[in-house]
C-alpha cells in the first residue's frame, strides 16, 4: 500500500457525505431478576449486534432511551422518553444492565430501545 492510497482514503473518508448513526438499537427483554424475586429499577437490555461480553463492556456508561408514542400532546410532543444509562453488563452473552430515572413499565417488555453512542 502506497502513501497516496492511504491519503486518499482519509481525504475520501473526510469529504463523504454518508449518515453517521448516532445509536445502536437494543431490546428491553425485562427486569434483572432470581428464581424467586426480581429488581424492577434494573432493566435488562439485549443490543443488537453484541454478541459477547467484550462487546458489552463498550456499552457501559453509555444513555439508553426508551420512546414511546402517546395520544395527548404535551410540551408540543406526542412523544414520551424514559431516560436511563447502562451500568454493567449481564452475563456472558452481550446483555447489559440498565437504570433509568423512572422504573421501566412492564408493558414496555419487548419494545425497542436506543443506545446513544456518543
Amino acid at each position: 500500500i502506497s502513501l497516496k492510497m492511504v491519503k486518499d482514503s482519509l481525504l475520501k473518508r473526510r469529504t463523504s457525505k454518508d449518515a453517521v448513526k448516532l445509536y445502536q438499537t437494543g431490546v428491553f427483554s425485562g427486569y434483572r431478576r432470581s428464581r424467586l424475586n426480581q429488581d424492577p429499577n434494573q432493566a435488562l437490555i439485549h443490543i443488537e449486534g453484541c454478541q459477547d461480553l467484550k462487546g458489552a463492556r463498550f456499552y457501559l456508561g453509555k444513555k439508553v432511551v426508551l420512546l414511546r408514542k402517546a395520544e395527548t400532546e404535551k410540551n408540543g410532543s406526542r412523544y414520551r422518553a424514559a431516560w436511563g444509562k447502562v451500568i454493567s453488563t449481564h452475563g456472558k452473552s452481550g446483555v447489559v444492565r440498565a437504570k433509568f430515572k423512572r422504573n421501566l413499565p412492564g408493558e414496555a417488555i419487548g419494545e425497542k430501545v436506543r443506545v446513544l453512542l456518543h
